[in-house]
């Protein structure tokens, strides 16, 4: 548990909760409070929780005041920010991202950012190179950032469900797509709630309290997943959610995973979530399996 008390806003913004005598410093655990603490935040620390969550490689390599200057609020307001979750100052959280950083492969990070630094001519193979290093980066991220127990645990919802319900629009309609694919194939129950049509809302009248919702939704959240969401935990169905920005409401479904793909010129790929969504689907798959082999 985290002692709550509350510090001035040097900027005459309001009043914020801060998270003192913090025991674990992980970045995991900084992100998840990041979500939880989101709707109470200013609008200045907002502007830095979404940029953090976005692009956490961009905090642990740049100084307070080129971040301040890229984000758009003043270094102070990074410190600020640090201080509110419970460390004593920006150099500290920076290290819980660089530690972070560290562990999910430095060194294709760095690349990264130097290619979209380097303004070479854009020809084919140069092009071909960047995008494949920003996959490469992207998987690095996520085998290091997704643990086992956290796949197992949304697989089994998946399983255990009566129908697995697959929600998405716009860029992750493809990872919709595949996952309502595989897990068919497996043997899963499943169904891609595409809203053809704008029937989003008629479709959802199948959503029942033994369904699992997959919904996959990246910032600027399409307004038809939301509330697509909202409505699925209304019912008391099973929630799950893919994200590359954790806040609510996502951040409320019964397991979430939050996605870092990286970005070439503003282009950004769906290697990892793609790959992630084949894991869920061969694991519910499996789970599905042995499930039926026990059934006399």
């Amino acid at each position: 548990m985290y002692a709550l008390k509350h510090t001035e806003r040097e900027d005459g913004d309001k009043m914020q909760t801060k998270h003192s005598n913090r025991d674990d410093k992980s970045f995991e655990a900084l992100r998840e409070q990041i979500a939880a603490d989101y709707d109470g935040l200013s609008k200045r620390l907002r502007l830095i929780a979404d940029f953090s969550l976005q692009d956490p490689s961009a905090v642990a390599l740049n100084t307070a005041a080129n971040l301040g200057e890229e984000i758009g609020v003043a270094p102070s307001a990074l410190v600020r920010f640090a201080k509110h979750f419970g460390f004593s100052g920006f150099s500290e959280m920076q290290a819980v991202f660089r530690e972070h950083l560290q562990a999910s492969s430095t060194s294709y990070k760095e690349r990264i950012r130097a290619l979209e630094e380097s303004g070479a001519t854009r020809d084919t193979g140069e092009m071909t190179d960047r995008f494949i290093e920003a996959g490469i980066a992207s998987l690095r991220d996520l085998q290091h950032s997704i643990s086992p127990e956290h796949i197992e645990a949304a697989a089994e919802l998946m399983a255990n469900a009566r129908i697995v319900h697959i929600l998405a629009q716009k860029r992750t309609f493809t990872a919709a797509t595949y996952l309502a694919y595989n897990l068919s194939r497996l043997d899963v129950p499943a169904n891609l709630l595409d809203g053809l049509g704008g029937t989003l809302e008629q479709q959802m009248v199948t959503v029942s309290p033994e369904d699992t919702v997959v919904a996959i939704s990246f910032n600027p959240s399409a307004g038809e997943t939301v509330e697509a969401f909202e409505r699925a935990r209304d019912i008391g169905a099973r929630t799950i959610v893919i994200t590359d920005l954790a806040r609510a409401p996502f951040i409320h479904a019964d397991s979430w995973f939050q996605i870092s793909e990286a970005s070439v010129d503003g282009f950004r790929s769906l290697n990892a979530t793609i790959s992630l969504a084949l894991i869920l689907a061969i694991r519910a798959g499996t789970i599905c399996a042995e499930m039926n082999s026990e059934t006399p």
